[in-house]
């Protein structure tokens, strides 16, 4: 895509990227309004200030010129190991999402295409990341992408009501 540029954000971008991480909230408060709150915007908005601030995580945007169309919030995992596992270290993309005004031009792959070579530079050999199984339009990308599930949560509604919405 010409003009697109992705990289680690700047402070004063985070709140663009707030932008179109509410836009992803309002997706997953549509895909799940059992679990997720509309109101619940308010109180995710300073996270990604946090993540921004530590030193085992980033943020990543894709920008055309000014604008930031795209973001992925990502941390640097170290377990170590514990009785049951072995020793891992992961690059965790924890929240991804592009701005719906610029879904399906490419924005998304170049990303991810970037968060693997980073990756590949702080030396991790895996890049993990989880989704709501309700997104089928995610699950199709990150599969094309070259990601596999290797974990599933599942669930079984008690709730009459709930298990007629499922």
């Amino acid at each position: 895509m010409e003009n697109l540029i992705v990289r680690y954000a700047k402070r004063e971008e985070l709140e663009s990227v707030n932008n179109i991480r509410k836009q992803v909230n309002e997706v997953h408060v549509k895909g799940r309004p059992d679990i997720f709150r509309e109101d619940g915007w308010q109180f995710i908005e300073p996270f990604v200030y946090t993540r921004f601030d530590e030193e085992n995580s980033g943020v990543i945007v894709a920008a055309i010129e000014d604008e930031i169309v795209g973001f992925a919030v990502v941390q640097y995992i170290v377990r170590p190991e514990s009785p049951y596992n072995k020793k891992r270290r992961y690059f965790h993309i924890e929240e991804f999402g592009v701005d719906e005004k610029h879904r399906r031009k490419g924005i998304a792959t170049v990303m991810i295409d970037f968060i693997k070579e980073d990756a590949k530079n702080r030396g991790f050999k895996r890049i993990e990341l989880d989704m709501w199984e309700f997104n089928d339009g995610a699950l199709a990308f990150y599969e094309s992408a070259g990601l596999k599930t290797y974990r599933r949560y599942m669930e079984s509604c008690m709730d009459t009501e709930e298990e007629n919405r499922t």
